[in-house]
C-alpha cells in the first residue's frame, strides 16, 4: 500500500467521530447521510470498547456504509479506463470484495470510543450538480481540528457520496486509483481481487476469510 493510502487511512479511520444528535433536523439533504453514518460510527465504536466480536461489528456497520456511500462508483472511477474492459464476473467478483474491504477498514479504525467530535460545517460546495458536504473533526484532547468533506450526488432522490476528500482536497478516489493501478490491467482484475481479499483478512486479523 502506498505511504499516502496509509497516511489517509490513519488520518481517517483512526479518529473516532461524533456528531451531536440535534443537529440532525437541522442539515440539508445531502448531509443527512452523513449524519446517520456518524450515529452508526457511534454505536460500532462503543460496541468495540464492549468487546464485540470483528464479525458482529462488522455486521452491525455493513448497511450504514453501503448506504451512505456509493461504492459501485467509487469502484468504478477507482479502477478508472480498466474498469469497462473487465468481464462481468470479474466486476461483480471486485465490487464484492472491494465492499468486504471499505466495511472492513471502518470496523477496524473505529474500534472504540474516545470522546472526539465531529462538527458539521455550514457552508457546502457546488461542483456541477455535486454538493461538497464539509465535516470538521474535534480531537477529544483539543488539538487541532481535521477536515473531511464527502463528495455527495443525488440519484432520484437518494444523495450518496462518491468520493471523501481528506483535508478538502486530498481524494480517496484518487489515492485508491494511484494503489490500484498496478494490480489491474486490461480484461484482468485478478491480482486487485486477491489484493483486497489479502487486506480484508489482514484487517480483521483473520475474521474474514474466504
Amino acid at each position: 500500500m502506498p505511504r499516502m493510502m496509509k497516511f489517509l487511512a490513519a488520518a481517517v479511520l483512526g479518529l473516532l467521530v461524533l456528531c451531536p444528535p440535534a443537529l440532525a433536523a437541522d442539515v440539508t439533504p445531502e448531509a443527512q447521510p452523513i449524519v446517520a453514518l456518524d450515529g452508526a460510527l457511534i454505536a460500532l465504536m462503543k460496541a468495540g470498547s464492549a468487546g464485540a466480536s470483528f464479525q458482529a461489528r462488522y455486521d452491525q456497520i455493513d448497511p450504514a456504509v453501503k448506504q451512505t456511500l456509493n461504492l459501485p462508483v467509487i469502484l468504478q472511477n477507482s479502477v478508472g479506463i480498466f474498469w469497462s474492459t473487465l468481464p462481468a464476473a470479474q466486476q461483480q467478483q471486485l465490487l464484492a470484495v472491494f465492499e468486504q474491504f471499505t466495511v472492513a477498514s471502518y470496523v477496524n479504525g473505529f474500534s472504540s470510543y474516545g470522546g472526539q467530535q465531529i462538527q458539521l460545517l455550514p457552508a457546502e460546495r457546488d461542483v456541477g450538480a455535486k454538493k461538497i458536504v464539509e465535516t470538521q473533526i474535534v480531537p477529544a484532547d483539543g488539538s487541532s481540528p481535521t477536515r473531511l468533506d464527502y463528495v455527495m450526488g443525488d440519484d432520484g432522490g437518494t444523495w450518496q457520496a462518491t468520493d471523501v476528500l481528506f483535508n478538502g482536497t486530498i481524494s480517496k478516489v484518487a489515492v485508491q486509483a494511484s494503489d490500484f493501478s498496478s494490480e489491474v490491467s486490461t480484461g484482468d482484475a485478478t491480482q486487485l481481487i486477491a489484493a483486497l481479499k489479502s487486506k480484508v483478512a489482514a484487517l480483521s486479523g483473520g475474521a474474514l476469510q474466504d
